[in-house]
């Protein structure tokens, strides 16, 4: 292996430490601990939480802005993929000529949603005070992450540039917003747990 693939691997290490160690943490902490009376059912409103809850009709911040939502499962959809497709690209395999295209076609459309979101973050008053370098920082990493996986399935010669900006995107994804990758599941079923506890959710 070349010195930029030990680099990016040394950096994938200590990611994958780091989200470990807030996963413990989270499973440590356990179960919320609420002291109201129980009145519902937490199983059905936790699957509530993960399902129907997310959709447009059921978030007042997705229906009133459905190009931006649409935007951001574009992008989340392309970071997984391009997160699995890092796996072949770090190993040297080749992709079949239309898969390879396919998945550089789905990488690019996430790249230009999370610019697109970016640009929206930035030029929206609102937004800009609520956004802090993180919230930039974070979504430039993946922006750039993504485009290169696309230009680098079209082309090997990029492999090195490639795997440098994986490499900045691991060592910072356990200490900005992108740990949220951890915290997201633990988020969704705390509050199924807190609206299922109440018999709010599933609504009837």
């Amino acid at each position: 292996m070349s010195w930029f693939h030990w680099i990016t691997l040394s950096a994938l290490a200590v990611c994958l430490v780091s989200l470990l160690y807030h996963l413990i943490r989270l499973i440590h902490l356990g179960k919320p601990k609420d002291r109201s009376r129980k009145s519902g059912r937490i199983a059905p409103a936790v699957i509530y939480s993960f399902t129907s809850a997310m959709s447009p009709a059921s978030k007042e911040s997705a229906f009133l802005h459905l190009p931006t939502y649409t935007a951001g499962i574009i992008y989340h959809i392309a970071t997984c993929i391009s997160l699995a497709v890092f796996v072949p690209i770090f190993l040297g395999m080749s992709l079949p000529a239309m898969p390879g295209y396919l998945l550089a076609f789905v990488a690019f459309a996430g790249s230009a949603s999370g610019w697109a979101i970016l640009i929206k973050r930035i030029s929206d008053k609102k937004l800009r005070k609520l956004s802090n370098p993180d919230d930039y920082l974070s979504n430039v990493l993946v922006n750039v992450f993504q485009l290169l996986t696309g230009l680098t399935l079209l082309n090997s010669a990029l492999l090195p540039v490639f795997l440098l900006s994986a490499a900045l995107l691991f060592l910072y994804m356990p200490v900005g917003k992108l740990k949220h990758m951890i915290y997201f599941f633990a988020a969704r079923y705390h509050l199924g747990f807190f609206y299922g506890w109440r018999n709010v959710w599933p609504p009837r």
